[in-house]
């Protein structure tokens, strides 16, 4: 299956460099790593996180909490 993912420009530099120093490709690493990152975290229970909030404003108008790319073009103009 095709997908689309961004990844900072220096960790795709450095992925591609360790993926071809192992003989394997970009997409083999990025599986591999899934797949262990998954396997170590699926194991273990999670902990109840409680975010502290501060401020009366609330949320700000047009920002769309499922899409990241809103989430960071908001980020740029919020601070």
């Amino acid at each position: 299956m095709r997908t689309t993912i961004r990844l900072d420009d220096a960790l795709l530099r450095d992925a591609k460099s360790y993926a071809a120093a192992a003989g394997m490709t970009l997409t083999a690493l990025i599986e591999e790593s899934l797949r262990a990152r998954m396997a170590r975290t699926g194991s273990e229970p999670r902990k109840r996180v409680r975010l502290l909030t501060s401020g009366a404003e609330g949320m700000h108008a047009g920002i769309d909490l499922d899409n990241a790319s809103t989430l960071a073009d908001a980020r740029q103009t919020i601070r």
